[in-house]
């Protein structure tokens, strides 16, 4: 059964949280449906999973879903590499390094939405009120996540650069304790630890990522469960009961916050506030031409700063076959 964490104070479930989930999939895992097919699903907490069960979407499932939670986007797409996971959700820059890291790894969807949880957190004493100000000062991120090159997005905006900073490249456990105590200037983080940050009064948003960074997500498949047709029928099924979940979300927004914090321990004031400012805004999105230019971008200036060891093309790392009737990627996030 999954752990369920009953939050006593509002930074202690995040706490929790943070350290049942590590770097490496959770020691627990659900199983969701029947048949003689089993897809090996990666998430993190309160993504697919939640939503999925939330909207209903994992009843009359005739392959089984194996689910395992990760951290973030970085060791998720390390399993998918190899093959201990098949499938699994992240964001728009796990998957440059991956790619530049030779992983085999293929995205075969994409959601659109705001950047607006994907922040620059600073404590509330901090006397910083710009991003210029971060020039010389220390900065905690979970490297190769989301949150990375946003904050590399934003320091450039502000005419800085990635070593302008004291980096700490830090998971979601360790970058909390170190930004609660005062032992980093700044965090760089994507929600819901933003919402938990903010709703617990303990930092303040410097910058955000939006209108900086692409606000894709992504699922992205192992190449060879996509080469295995009873897989690649489980993926297609997958991946339009997790389009209809995210359509739902935006529709019943209090209703899923509700379900997510009893799923995740987080307080109810928490999840709804990372519902309303970022999951519910996203919309299934084609990957089309658009989103591979932007993730080239991307791509190249983590080469450029040889945070990836060669340029990537990154076209060779997308799928379109589950594009159907889609809209654009450059279709405007949910308001």
């Amino acid at each position: 059964m999954r752990r369920r964490l009953v939050p006593a104070a509002l930074l202690l479930p995040l706490a929790l949280l943070l350290t049942a989930c590590g770097g490496s999939p959770s020691a627990s895992t659900d199983t969701d449906g029947t048949g003689p097919v089993t897809l090996d699903v990666g998430d993190q907490k309160g993504g697919s999973e939640a939503i999925l069960r939330a909207a209903g979407e994992l009843e009359n499932l005739h392959y089984k879903i194996k689910w395992s939670t990760f951290t973030s986007g970085p060791p998720l797409l390390e399993a998918v590499n190899a093959r201990a996971v098949e499938i699994g959700g992240v964001g728009n820059t796990p998957p440059v390094f991956a790619a530049g890291a030779g992983s085999r790894i293929t995205v075969v969807a994409a959601w659109h939405g705001t950047s607006k949880g994907d922040t620059i957190l600073v404590p509330n004493g901090s006397k910083l009120t710009g991003t210029r100000q971060l020039k010389g000062r220390s900065v905690a991120v979970a490297q190769g996540s989301s949150a990375h090159y946003q904050l590399v997005a934003s320091l450039e905006k502000a005419g800085l650069s990635l070593s302008d900073v004291k980096v700490k490249y830090l998971q979601p456990a360790d970058a909390l304790a170190a930004f609660t105590s005062g032992k980093v200037d700044a965090w760089a983080v994507w929600d819901p630890y933003t919402s938990q940050i903010l709703q617990a009064g303990r930092g303040r948003v410097l910058t955000t990522g939006d209108g900086v960074t692409n606000g894709l997500t992504f699922q992205v498949a192992s190449p060879a469960a996509l080469k295995d047709p009873e897989k690649a029928a489980a993926v297609k099924d997958y991946l339009a009961r997790l389009r209809r979940a995210t359509d739902w979300v935006h529709d019943h927004q209090e209703e899923w916050a509700e379900v997510w914090a009893k799923d995740t321990g987080l307080p109810y004031e928490v999840a709804l506030a990372s519902v309303r400012r970022t999951n519910s805004t996203r919309v299934a999105v084609a990957v089309d031409d658009p989103l591979v230019a932007s993730e080239q971008r991307i791509a190249d200036a983590f080469a450029e700063l040889r945070l990836i060891p060669h340029k990537v093309d990154f076209a060779g790392f997308v799928d379109r076959r589950y594009n159907g009737g889609l809209p654009p990627s450059t279709t405007p996030a949910k308001g």
